[in-house]
């Protein structure tokens, strides 16, 4: 599951590189950008996100004031990040209990960390048979149960379906790997699929058959790990199967 952010930030530059950062990561969902405290405030009560990204330099005491005018509508507080060319506002982010303080221009290593020590703390659990591909402003729900496999495409993902229809997703293969259930494993640096539908593993060949239209996906030594997790899973399901 993903987490939810918006950014507060007047600086289009930086707004930009936080999201390609964020992107990275794979599991961070966008769902609101806001150039000060008076759009961010009604941005923050509409969408509810769990992270909020907040640039102090343009109007800092705004930003404060604004975090202490939610208290009054939220019974929880999304988890808040402010950014920085100094650590002149540390003081006051702490203060107004930020989650962390980063100092501009951004680093690679301190979003990794932050992010990381926030999954960490605050982990979210895959709960949903639903993933949401995000495309402008179209939204299109995929039951995850329905998915075959996906398939990179350059830097878009194709998801290949039970009914066979194909959909794309402009986002890398990657950042869909640590979203998906448990039962979506990498086999290839082209392709995860859904181990519910692997009906043979040919390690002769290196290739998975599938149940549904008899396709067959390729497995490189690279993800042998994986598959040799895979067949523990299969095999284990066979055996119960064959008791019961």
């Amino acid at each position: 599951m993903e987490y939810r952010y918006t950014i507060i930030d007047a600086n289009a530059t930086s707004n930009l590189q936080l999201q390609h950062f964020l992107e990275d990561h794979g599991d961070f969902l966008c769902v609101d950008r806001s150039l000060d405290s008076r759009e961010g405030i009604n941005g923050i009560l509409k969408h509810l996100p769990d992270l909020v990204f907040i640039n102090l330099e343009d109007a800092a005491m705004d930003y404060f004031l604004m975090v202490s005018e939610l208290h009054q509508y939220m019974n929880e507080l999304p988890l808040i990040i402010g950014v920085a060319r100094s650590k002149e506002y540390a003081y006051h982010a702490i203060k107004n209990g930020f989650y962390d303080y980063w100092l501009l221009p951004y680093n690679e290593l301190d979003i990794r960390k932050t992010l990381l020590r926030l999954k960490k703390q605050h982990p979210k659990e895959v709960s949903s048979h639903t993933i949401c591909l995000k495309s402008y402003k179209d939204f299109q729900y995929l039951n995850t149960d329905e998915i075959l496999y996906l398939q990179a495409d350059n830097n878009a993902t194709d998801f290949v379906m039970k009914d066979g229809s194909v959909i794309s997703a402009f986002k890398t293969l990657k950042t869909f790997e640590k979203s998906l259930p448990k039962n979506f494993i990498r086999i290839h640096q082209s392709y995860i699929l859904n181990m519910d539908y692997v009906s043979r593993i040919n390690y002769g060949k290196n290739i998975c058959a599938l149940k549904s239209g008899k396709k067959q996906l390729p497995f490189s030594k690279t993800y042998k790990e994986n598959i040799d997790s895979l067949k523990k899973v299969l095999s284990k399901n066979a055996i119960s199967t064959l008791k019961s």
